[in-house]
Order: C-alpha cells, then sequence, then structure tokens
C-alpha cells in the first residue's frame, strides 16, 4: 500500500484526530469539496441541482459505530424523514445506509427491523435502499444480514469492495438471491492477508466481478471514477453500458459525470452530508492521496 495512503486510512480511525482536525478551518474547507453541507437541506438542494444534469441522486446520512441504541433510532428516522422528503420532491433518489450508524455493533435485530422500515418504505416509492459494506470485521454479518433481508424486501441493495480477498465466493453465495450490487474498490486500511494492496490486481478483481455480476446481478451500480475501467467493462458485457450504472461521489469528476449522462450512461451522484464526516472524509482523501493532500495544503493557505 502507498505510504500516504496508509497514513491517511490510519488518520480516519484515529480517536485523536477525530476530536481535533474538524476544528481547522483548512479541513472545513477541503470537506467543501466531497460534500455540499452537514444538513439534508444542503443535501437534497444539492441533488436539485444535479437533477437539471440528468444526474439522480443516492445520500448518506454520515455516522458510524453508534454507541447508543437511541442514536440508532434517531438515525434510522433521519432517514425515514428524509425519504418523505424525497417522495413530496418527486426526486429520482435512494439512500445507502451503514449498519454500524443503525446499532449493528450493539443490537443486530434491532438493526434489521430499521433496515426493514427502511426497505418498506423505499419499496412504496418504488426504490432502493442500499446497505454500505464497511472494513473487513464488518463484511460475514453485514453478507448475512443482507441475503436474509433479501428474502423478504428484494428492493435491497449492497456494496461489495473488489479488493477482498473473498468477495468472489461472497458474490457467488448471494447469486441464487438475485442480488443488487454496488462493487466499488475499496477504501479501508486492510492488511495483505485480507485484501489486495496492489492497485493493478485490484483492478483486475474489480473487473472480474464486474463482468461476471453484468449478467447474474438483478441490478450492477460500478462505483468507481475510473473512466478507463468502466470503458473496459462495457466492452466487455453483453449489453454493453446497458448492462449497469455508474455512481460517483459529489464533487468528484463533476465534468465527467455530465458527460457521461449526456452520452448515454446511467449515472448517479452520490451525495454525503452530516456533522459526522471525519472518518468518511479522510478514506476519500486517500483515494487520490496526493492530488487531494495537496488540496488540504493549498487551503491551509
Amino acid at each position: 500500500m502507498d505510504p500516504l495512503r496508509g497514513t491517511l486510512l490510519w488518520a480516519s480511525g484515529n480517536a485523536t484526530l477525530r476530536r481535533h482536525l474538524p476544528r481547522f478551518r483548512a479541513v472545513r474547507k477541503t470537506v467543501e469539496r466531497f460534500m455540499p453541507g452537514e444538513t439534508a437541506d444542503d443535501g437534497l438542494a444539492a441533488a436539485e441541482r444535479l437533477a437539471i444534469d440528468g444526474l439522480p441522486a443516492t445520500f448518506t446520512l454520515l455516522g458510524e459505530n453508534v454507541d447508543d441504541l437511541s442514536q440508532a433510532t434517531t438515525a434510522a428516522g433521519e432517514y425515514l424523514k428524509l425519504l418523505d422528503r424525497i417522495d413530496a420532491l418527486g426526486m429520482d433518489a435512494e439512500v445507502s445506509v451503514k449498519l454500524t450508524q443503525l446499532g449493528f455493533d450493539l443490537e443486530p435485530d434491532a438493526t434489521m427491523v430499521h433496515m426493514e422500515r427502511l426497505a418498506d418504505r423505499s419499496a412504496e416509492m418504488g426504490r432502493t435502499v442500499w446497505i454500505d459494506m464497511e472494513s473487513s470485521t464488518y463484511v460475514e454479518g453485514t453478507i448475512e444480514l443482507y441475503a436474509t433481508l433479501l428474502t423478504r424486501s428484494p428492493n435491497t441493495g449492497l456494496c461489495m469492495q473488489a479488493y477482498l480477498h473473498r468477495t468472489w465466493d461472497d458474490v457467488q453465495k448471494l447469486a441464487p438471491l438475485d442480488p443488487t450490487i454496488r462493487l466499488v474498490k475499496g477504501a479501508y486500511r486492510e492488511p495483505k492477508d485480507v485484501a489486495f494492496q496492489d492497485k493493478r490486481v485490484i483492478d483486475e478483481s474489480y473487473f472480474r466481478l464486474a463482468t461476471h455480476l453484468a449478467t447474474s446481478a438483478r441490478r450492477l451500480t460500478l462505483g468507481t471514477h475510473d473512466t478507463d475501467l468502466v470503458a473496459r467493462i462495457e466492452a466487455a458485457v453483453p449489453g454493453g453500458r446497458d448492462a449497469f450504472e455508474v455512481a460517483m461521489l459529489y464533487g468528484i469528476r463533476s465534468d465527467e459525470q455530465r458527460r457521461m449522462a449526456r452520452d448515454g450512461y446511467a449515472v448517479r451522484t452520490l451525495i454525503a452530508y452530516g456533522p459526522y464526516w471525519y472518518p468518511w472524509f479522510m478514506r476519500r482523501i486517500a483515494e487520490k492521496p496526493v492530488a487531494n493532500t495537496l488540496l488540504a495544503l493549498r487551503n491551509v493557505f
């Protein structure tokens, strides 16, 4: 792993830095590149602007690893209110949630109840509700919960990470359930016995998984900003670009998102908002460590 990327991923989980770095103006200024603000109003306003260019949205309320079930209940309630607002606005939008934000560390059964409520409300709207994948220690439990939920609520999707050694086998396990998958490369700091470390190997894993899922999943979303890899997958799968959609983060390659939408790709923008942005933000910085660190340094000066 690139040393700078490794340092940034370490920093994303450091409690001391999590307490202190968000206080710095330069850090908060850099965050503005990756999220429109801390409130649902900020996220919805950004989505309405993107809709003008034909870009639907997926929303994430930032937060993870709650330490009290009341926080999980509050987070689930915020998502339900967000879905109501999406419906009232007639917006083409979905939500994507982290299980640890819904109490998975504390009481998995309660987390399942929250997910069922979100899936039911999303189904009423004709939308998918997504489960984000977290670090490798949560993968087994997340897949088990998703498989159970999918038998009840087929309008649910799961994020899977191509850099994990186990992901190919996990895809085969889920295949009989007709899953909906958002495939990403992976953004957590994982040891080499758990995840591939070399970018070229990760890209090949991503390509192998994507070309397989294009013909086996109910719906496939390519969560990547690597347009060369998208083009390679498009050329390799039956149906070409109609076999998948592309998801990119708010504020990253925005011109490319609009260009792809004009060219007939299904493109969706992932919009994150909320006050608990620090770990997520550091993982975004680590995706392009040199360029994004330089951006942060420019904001210092």
